[in-house]
């Protein structure tokens, strides 16, 4: 038969252990408890050990500390030009004030929720399809400001929103195909246009060039030339000059007026006889028999330079 004793010593170490179970609370790091007395709200406990007062407060309300990462479904949102699309995103929160979180709303995920969506389908009406994939990060940026404002009476900060799909109709999505395929074409003729111009102008630039350097080059071999002329032509006056010189200084000498008259009449007469080989009509003077007349004129001529 059992004592009566130690079963009132069993029945009390149970009481005892179940009251320890209930009142003895380790909060995990990163972690927020809020506690009740009498069900009014009382304290927030944090991370480590706590002893609560039996039968009188509980823990009430669980919260994690740690940044949440939530997914906003896909929603058919219309743009500013009527055109439906499929949007869905990703959105960051954290819990700042486990108090507020717990008494400010009900379930302030599925409030988060419901607002993302709302402001997401806002903020894609006031834009035309083709800038809602030019404008997500504006899109991101406004819904995270208007999520925000809401959420700071709940002790939630909205860190972050990010479109992850934007998925117009199949109809459309050929439109734009077409759209991008012709400015691809346009792009392409356009550039090679452009293409052509620019050698028209390299090869009418290139010819400019060459002509330049060619009448450069003509008008160098000109200024050469004339050059060479007047140095040949100056070369030889002044050979002419010296040989004028020698002459008149051997005719000084003595015996010099008849070597000089021998040789004009040698030259006189070749020079005649060139003139018959070359002409068949001559015009002859009277006195062309006359060498000695003409020797005469010449000797004359050139005492007279002499003097």
């Amino acid at each position: 038969m059992i004592d009566g004793g130690l079963v009132v010593g069993i029945v009390v170490a149970i009481l005892v252990m179940t009251v320890v179970v209930k009142t003895a609370i380790i909060v995990p790091q990163q972690s927020a408890f809020v506690i009740e007395n009498l069900g009014k709200y009382n304290r927030t406990l944090r991370a480590g050990f706590h002893i609560l007062i039996p039968f009188f407060e509980r823990t009430a309300y669980k919260h994690s500390l740690k940044e949440i990462a939530m997914d906003i479904p896909e929603q058919i949102c219309i743009t500013r030009d009527n055109v439906q699309v499929g949007v869905d995103g990703v959105l960051y929160m954290q819990v700042l004030d486990p108090e507020r979180a717990s008494y400010g709303i009900t379930d302030y995920l599925f409030a988060i929720s419901q607002l993302a969506q709302t402001t997401l389908r806002s903020e894609i009406g006031k834009i035309v399809l083709d800038r809602t994939f030019e404008e997500r990060g504006a899109i991101n940026g406004n819904v995270v400001k208007e999520l925000d404002l809401a959420s700071e009476a709940w002790g939630v900060k909205v860190l972050r929103y990010e479109i992850k799909n934007i998925n117009p109709p199949h109809d459309v999505l050929s439109a734009m195909e077409k759209q991008m395929r012709a400015e691809r074409e346009k792009r392409a003729v356009v550039l090679t246009s452009e293409g052509v111009r620019d050698a028209k102008i390299n090869q009418a630039e290139g010819e400019k060039q060459r002509v330049i350097k060619e009448s450069e080059a003509q008008q160098q071999a000109q200024i050469n030339e004339a050059e060479g002329e007047a140095a040949a032509i100056l070369a030889v006056a002044s050979a002419t000059a010296e040989g004028l010189g020698k002459v008149a200084d051997v005719v000084k000498e003595e015996g010099g007026d008849a070597a000089m008259r021998l040789r004009i009449a040698e030259d006189y007469v070749k020079q005649f006889g060139k003139l018959a080989q070359e002409a068949n009509t001559l015009v002859v003077p009277a006195n062309l028999s006359d060498v000695s007349s003409m020797i005469a004129l010449a000797t004359n001529i050139v005492k007279n330079t002499k003097d």
